[in-house]
This record gives C-alpha cells, structure tokens and sequence, in this order.
C-alpha cells in the first residue's frame, strides 16, 4: 500500500479494522515519524533544518514562514497540511492519520492535543479504529493544554481557551473555553 492510498483511505472515514494493511501502513509510517521527530527533538537546529525536517515528515512543502518550539510529537505526519505563517509552540502532539489541516496565521499554544482518530465503541472490535478530520481555520489562537477531538472544524478567527477540550465544532470568532468546550463569546 502506497502512503498515497493510506491518505486517501483514511480520509475517507472508513472504519480501520485492527491487524488490517491499512492498520499495518499506519505503523509503518509511525515508525518513520518517531525517527524524524526524535531527530527534530534531541538536538538544536536552525530554522532552515526545522523547515525541512517539517516538511520530510509531513511529505510537503513546508512554508519558510512556519515556526515551531520543539519537542513536537506525531505518530504518523504524512496527514498534516500547514498553512503559512503558522507558529507550534513546544510539547504538542499531533495524532493525524485522520487528517490535520491548520489555516494561515494560526498560534498553537503549549502542550496542544489533536487527536484524529476514535475507536469502535464495540468491546469485540475494539481495536478497530474511526478517523475523522481536525480542520483549523486561518488566524486561530490555540491556548496551552488544549485537546481537539476527531471530527472538529474550527472557524476562522476563534480563540481556543487553556485547557479546553473541543469536542464540537466551533464558529469563526467565537471564544471558547471549558470541558467541554462552550462558546464564551464572540470576537
């Protein structure tokens, strides 16, 4: 199975089943991002060697724009599109074989969680996994200790509390905060 084709699949929100080839390419690509992200993380680099560490993990041309604080963790990478002028702070992890697409202008505060992936709520089948897209708009601020679900769209413009867990989409200008998420108010 091609990367290509596990893009597709995945993005398509079909059930993974445990043990299947997708299940095994998702492993596979793991292993390549746990190589990179070691690399990225265990020593210092120059903006230049960031850009392109990001942009051999995520298998895309990352904007020279991007910046990031390491350490940063994903388990697969191949599934992240990064807009331009986008700033990660340090501790994020980044769960994206369901898709992770982050706008322009956008703020990723410390320790941030994405995950795009959920399991089958039957105990028989457990393992097998549902992906669903994170989609964050242009000129969101993401504050420190937030978690994204699988599924959520994030408007343009909104503001992400600390510490909140977004489970449902949320407005463009909208302020959100708590646990679960609530809009605040709006910008």
């Amino acid at each position: 199975m091609t990367t290509a084709e596990f893009i597709r699949i995945m993005n398509s929100g079909e059930v993974i089943p445990a043990s299947s080839p997708i299940h095994v390419k998702m492993h596979e690509l793991s292993q390549e991002a746990i190589r990179i992200t070691m690399e990225i993380n265990n020593t210092y680099h120059t903006h230049d060697e960031i850009i392109a560490l990001m942009s051999k993990l995520t298998g895309t041309n990352i904007h020279e724009s991007f910046g990031l604080f390491p350490p940063f963790y994903t388990d697969c990478g191949k599934n992240i599109k990064i807009g331009k002028r986008v700033f990660i702070n340090s501790g994020c992890k980044f769960q994206d074989q369901g898709g992770i697409t982050i706008g322009d202008d956008v703020l990723v505060g410390h320790n941030c969680v994405i995950a795009t992936l959920n399991h089958v709520m039957d105990p028989d089948r457990r393992a097998d996994m549902i992906p669903g897209p994170v989609k964050i708009g242009d000129k969101v601020w993401i504050g420190a200790n937030v978690t994204i679900l699988q599924g959520v769209s994030i408007g343009d413009g909104a503001v992400i509390a600390a510490g909140a867990v977004v489970n449902k989409d949320v407005p463009s200008r909208a302020v959100v905060g708590g646990i679960p998420a609530k809009v605040l108010k709006k910008i």
